[in-house]
């Protein structure tokens, strides 16, 4: 069973203007030890080379990382697994390009998803979107109990995600995630390392 190695997922977005590897950076060095690169709209030689420099740091760190949606890159960058949405390759065709020892994620929106995933050898799940609001403005949250149900029907360990602010963390935790993933509220956190201290913290 795969086990995550810290109750933040970190993510590498490019969302509040910072420069990819730099951002990795920054995250690695505030005690960051599991992360995913998300350049959704990147073309894919300048995904590559953020993904590899990052690998390499990761590496350095002992750090988890994770590239989202590109199988190819994960791979060639070295990098531990890779991240899917319901719309990218299914996970068994991942898989198979993949291999035995790459995590992979799924992210999933209801309990069918997430048995599927399990099911299917997935490492973890992604749950959400947990809130409203959070980087693709969602209209409407999962909240608690849909979590609890999630936690109720799969062994795997599940990041939580979507509209998530420090302040909701425990109160994930509590419900079962093992870890969540952040993005608008580090990423535009006046001062990034010290916000990632915090998080951590909890």
């Amino acid at each position: 069973m795969t086990r995550l190695p810290s109750h933040f997922y970190a993510m590498v977005d490019p969302a509040g203007g910072h420069d990819p590897v730099s951002l990795a950076e920054t995250l690695l060095d505030a005690g960051a030890r599991i992360m995913q690169l998300r350049l959704k709209d990147t073309p894919g030689r300048d995904f590559l080379a953020a993904a590899r420099a990052i690998a390499e740091m990761c590496r350095k760190r002992g750090a988890t990382f994770i590239v989202n949606d590109r199988v190819d890159i994960a791979i060639l960058a070295e990098a531990h697994g890779v991240h899917l949405g319901q719309t990218d390759l299914p996970l068994e065709a991942a898989r198979r390009i993949a291999g035995p020892n790459k995590m992979i994620g799924i992210s999933t929106h209801n309990v069918e998803q997430a048995r599927a995933a399990e099911d299917g050898g997935a490492d973890y799940i992604g749950f959400g979107p947990m809130y409203p609001g959070g980087l693709r403005n969602n209209a409407a949250g999962m909240g608690l109990d849909n979590l609890r149900a999630i936690r109720a029907a799969v062994k795997i360990p599940i990041v939580a995600i979507g509209g998530i602010t420090e302040a909701r963390i425990p109160e994930i935790l509590a419900a079962g995630a093992d870890a969540v993933a952040i993005i608008t509220d580090v990423v535009t956190a006046p001062d990034i390392p010290a916000k990632v201290r915090s998080i951590l913290a909890i």
